[in-house]
């Protein structure tokens, strides 16, 4: 009977408050004021170059512009929120944008993985056969894995969600600065085995892309072993893919696990810290490592800084 008496249904959540956030929330606010308008700022601009430059619309650049515009997605999933909670130094959220929060971010954080996936089948395309790579990358085959890039990471967040909005809810704190969907399924208190199970395989999917990828990544090494000229292609547009992907997967690998397994002993700053990584770091370390690596971006971004500051004159 207790145990029916604790089943409420929940229109609020609160979210954890930062650390001395009575005192330094202004400090916060400007911080990540800064970070978003960064991240806005570097990511459009990016996009837009690659999208007014003919020279650049090749399938690479295309799936480049892909990753910085679910960049902006994922970081406005976040930030806004944030930047409102801070003003008003508090720090709930209604169950329904609790829901779209943790949807908004997740859907990023997989389209993230899905697009590394296709630009690392771009580069092995463009590597290792390099004569079929316009037949076999044509508009047909970049809009297929520009759809698939962003639909399954859609509708696999879209289910989790909806298993873990059928559970009934007897606790509604969330021990994390945004909402997440295992945070919400953890508040439940009854049987969570299909969202587990669930999850679980979402998460074997998700590290099968990754071992794709590397595996990708190594037989590209191994190709471009014999030729200077291949190497030097390598080095210019693979280390950036891999730097993301390395930075990404242990920030993610992280954070599912803490989600999942964690203990309260863990210290409080290093796991924010390492919850806002893949909210921060990524939207801001690919237009930067992209655009100052690959030499045409770079060259086309000097090219619009020039036109504009002489039109400005």
């Amino acid at each position: 009977m207790d145990h029916l008496d604790n089943l409420t249904y929940f229109g609020t959540y609160t979210l954890m408050e930062p650390k001395d956030s009575k005192s330094n929330r202004h400090i916060y606010f400007a911080c990540f004021m800064f970070l978003y308008i960064l991240i806005l700022f570097l990511n459009i601009s990016l996009c837009v170059v690659i999208v007014f430059e003919k020279a650049l619309h090749e399938p690479m650049y295309i799936f480049l512009c892909n990753l910085c515009l679910n960049g902006v997605c994922g970081a406005t999933g976040f930030y806004p929120k944030f930047l409102h909670d801070l003003i008003l130094d508090s720090y709930v959220i209604p169950s329904y944008m609790c829901a779209l929060q943790s949807f908004l971010i997740y859907t990023s954080v997989k389209c993230e993985y899905s697009t590394l996936a296709v630009m690392a089948y771009d580069r092995h395309m463009a590597i290792c056969r390099p004569l079929n790579y316009h037949s076999k990358l044509n508009r047909f085959t970049c809009i297929t894995l520009l759809i698939f890039s962003w639909t399954v990471p859609l509708i696999t967040t879209l289910i989790a969600l909806i298993l873990s909005n059928r559970l009934v809810l007897c606790k509604n704190h969330i021990d994390k600065l945004y909402c997440d969907n295992w945070s919400m399924v953890k508040l439940s208190c009854e049987s969570t085995d299909t969202n587990n199970i669930y999850g679980l395989i979402s998460i074997s999917f998700y590290f099968c892309i990754f071992a794709v990828i590397i595996v990708s990544y190594i037989k590209l090494i191994i190709a471009c072993k014999a030729s200077l000229e291949c190497r030097k292609k390598f080095w210019q547009t693979c280390v950036p893919h891999i730097f993301s992907l390395v930075n990404f997967s242990v920030a993610m690998l992280f954070d599912t696990m803490y989600n999942r397994y964690g203990s309260s002993g863990f210290p409080e700053d290093l796991r924010n810290f390492l919850a806002l990584e893949i909210i921060i770091v990524p939207p801001i370390f690919n237009p930067v490592i992209y655009g100052l690596n690959l030499k045409e971006v770079r060259k086309r971004v000097l090219k619009s800084c020039i036109k504009t500051h002489n039109h400005n004159y």
